[in-house]
């Protein structure tokens, strides 16, 4: 194709843009809620994804130590837990800082400060507090901790005790509502997204349909297969790229909004997110848009050209 011919391809796009007034208008509304619908999945997933992150960070598995655990086994501990694939950090609280945060937790317990006096000695010992990548990886941890590879051969167990059957239901139910969520979010998207083609492809369609006879006369006349469709697929992404313009200034004030009046509500900024993630969003929507336009028109299209 020479670049005369693709020039007046796009001209006839556009044409055909400008002389369907209300009715190309009426498409560009469509595949605008289209778009909404996209960008509203997006920002509800921003949301999901973290609440689910909250969720996660608020689980972990703590190990507990003897008294008087030497702190080279623990240290030699922590760096074999930190070599597995599921665990994302270990971090180490001495005997000290337990007493003192123990200290800190119960400052207006005078009764418990008072025993802790009495005893003088630190009846606390050291931990390691473990988070994993996932929620659904803590059992292969509390596994890794029963074998024999967590400490050194033949050496007296330091661990008093390992918190996750303790938790291990509360663990089981989050990875079960975490795996859940995740999984109708995607539905409830594939969905919506579904609907929104649909319609547009509809919307299209009735476009296309108004022009009918105009199509017939060009096939009449020799026109070839690209030079009835290509106008067409420009209008189609005419369509996708004013809505995705119109859908940003939609979503500007929007979001402005939604960051002042719901970020205690919704836990995130949004208005924040939108303008971090700005540029990948408008290539999300401009392709969705374009590509969308340009398909449907392609689709319907076909239907004539084979009559």
């Amino acid at each position: 194709m020479t670049m005369i011919t693709l020039k007046r391809i796009i001209k006839a796009g556009f044409l055909n843009f400008k002389r369907n007034g209300l009715i190309s208008w009426a498409a560009v509304l469509v595949v605008t809620i289209t778009l909404s619908v996209i960008t509203t999945i997006i920002l509800l997933q921003a949301v999901l994804h973290f609440s689910l992150n909250q969720i996660k960070d608020k689980v972990d598995v703590t190990i507990y130590f003897t008294v008087k655990a030497p702190e080279e086994k623990i240290i030699l501990l922590k760096s074999s837990l930190e070599k597995l694939p599921e665990v994302a950090t270990v971090s180490y609280t001495s005997a000290d800082e337990a007493l003192k945060l123990f200290r800190d937790r119960h400052a207006n317990d005078y009764a418990t400060i008072q025993a802790l006096d009495e005893i003088g000695d630190n009846p606390l010992g050291a931990y390691l507090n473990v988070k994993a990548k996932e929620v659904s990886q803590y059992e292969s941890i509390a596994n890794f901790m029963k074998s024999d590879n967590a400490l050194v051969s033949g050496s007296t167990s330091i661990i008093d005790k390992v918190n996750y059957h303790q938790n291990r239901l509360v663990i089981e139910r989050l990875n079960t509502i975490i795996s859940g969520a995740q999984k109708l979010g995607f539905l409830i998207t594939l969905l919506l997204v579904i609907i929104s083609i649909i319609i547009t492809f509809n919307t299209i369609r009735l476009t296309i349909f108004i022009s009918k006879e105009e199509i017939g006369v060009m096939r009449l006349v020799g026109a070839s297969k690209m030079h009835v469709r290509g106008p067409f697929m420009i209008e189609g992404a005419i369509y996708g790229i004013i809505a995705t313009l119109i859908t940003l200034a939609i979503f500007w004030p929007a979001t402005a909004w939604l960051g002042v009046k719901m970020t205690d509500f919704l836990g995130i900024n949004m208005y924040g997110y939108y303008l971090s993630n700005f540029f990948q969003i408008f290539v999300i929507l401009s392709l969705s848009g374009i590509i969308l336009g340009i398909i449907s028109s392609f689709l319907v299209i076909r239907k004539y050209l084979n009559k």
